[in-house]
């Protein structure tokens, strides 16, 4: 029997995932390219949790891949609440609509095919949360944009923020754009006035960001 990693550890001892967005991570490992993009159980709960602590009317996600974690910040919405998940890659609408229309939570969801940083703000909505989580090469142009959309004490929180430890390795700071594009992100949010953050060291790095 081989023993229990402390990730097996943590599972164990946490909301279970439900079968639905166990089936759907399934698939999306499956199915798409870079499956493990997806935000996972313990990740998804955390989420859940957030919203309900934050308690959002609406929420604004940059990057919908396989809708994951759509579906579970909708979870912990109030009746009235909303997700707006926009994806730049129309080609991501065919297997990401099914799933998010066949949850359970489909009412609270507004998937949009398109790219955030141009349409988001053309909403005209002024957002309590926002989850980014797309393209890392224009993290700090899309925290800007979220940012100018979101209320005063609202909150931002930034995926993949550490990068698979790569943020320090000089190899991929200087030949990567993706951890080149991470790397310039941390750096702006470390210095700017206008929020407090924290990064918190959960699978892939999660930025916690609160607006002043």
């Amino acid at each position: 029997m081989q023993p229990l990693t402390l990730d097996d550890y943590i599972l164990r001892h946490i909301e279970p995932e439900p079968e639905y967005l166990y089936r759907l991570y399934r698939a999306t490992n499956i199915h798409l390219l870079r499956g493990r993009m997806a935000s996972g159980h313990l990740q998804g709960r955390l989420l859940k949790m957030l919203v309900q602590m934050i308690r959002p009317k609406n929420i604004l996600e940059v990057g919908t891949f396989s809708g994951y974690s759509a579906i579970c910040m909708a979870e912990g919405l109030d009746d009235g609440g909303k997700v707006y998940t926009f994806e730049i890659n129309d080609e991501q609408e065919d297997f990401t609509r099914p799933w998010i229309e066949g949850s359970g939570v489909a009412d609270k969801i507004e998937f949009i095919i398109g790219d955030a940083n141009i349409k988001a703000p053309k909403l005209g909505i002024e957002f309590d949360m926002a989850f980014i989580d797309g393209d890392k090469r224009t993290y700090t142009s899309t925290y800007e944009m979220v940012l100018g959309t979101l209320r005063k004490g609202g909150f931002i929180l930034a995926d993949n923020t550490l990068w698979d430890g790569h943020v320090v390795e000089r190899q991929y700071l200087e030949h990567d754009r993706q951890t080149q594009g991470i790397e310039s992100f941390n750096e702006f949010v470390a210095k700017d006035s206008r929020v407090e953050q924290v990064i918190l060291p959960l699978r892939d790095g999660l930025t916690l960001i609160r607006k002043k």
